[in-house]
């Protein structure tokens, strides 16, 4: 039986997945209208990762016989100036998703829930990736943004990315 706090706090994550999915589905619209098609894939791409981190905490519950409660997911307040700041909100975002996460380790920790812990470890290294992934983004930007043939190209390389499901076992 899960400590009523850590399956509170996992039960919040799997909103907190879903408007993170929400989120990069905005990003994609928002690539999508300035024509950089390749830049909308990979947040597709990154909104399915998040719709599958939000049900791998619903059945991690599920199989721990912990009622799961769906609330309303909010709806992403974006409104960006220039493609520069859509990659740093998901940095941004990146790092707070990561701090959610540290904090439900640090409840299963105090109660020395070992068996979340290791569900966690997972999403731990996961976003190690997800802020390593958004960070080499921005200094792509940096690097290749403003010179049309290599933004191109840059758009080019980003429409490559494909989806891969999660290899996390429960």
């Amino acid at each position: 039986m899960l400590n009523k706090k850590v399956h509170e706090l996992l039960n919040t994550q799997i909103n907190k997945e879903f408007y993170s999915a929400y989120l990069y589905l905005d990003f994609s619209n928002y690539f999508k209208a300035k024509g950089l098609d390749g830049f909308a894939n990979w947040y597709m791409i990154q909104a399915q990762e998040e719709r599958d981190h939000a049900l791998l905490f619903y059945q991690y519950l599920q199989n721990n016989n912990a009622e799961v409660t769906l609330d309303a997911i909010d709806k992403p307040k974006c409104g960006f100036a220039d493609s520069m700041s859509v990659l740093k909100a998901g940095l941004e975002h990146e790092i707070y998703v990561t701090s959610l996460i540290n904090d439900i380790y640090a409840a299963a920790y105090e109660v020395k829930d070992f068996r979340t812990m290791q569900f966690l470890d997972w999403f731990v290294k996961e976003q190690g990736e997800e802020e390593t992934n958004a960070t080499d983004l921005i200094s792509k930007m940096e690097l290749f943004g403003s010179d049309p043939k290599s933004l191109y190209m840059l758009n080019q390389e980003l429409g490559t990315r494909v989806y891969a499901a999660p290899s996390l076992v429960l």
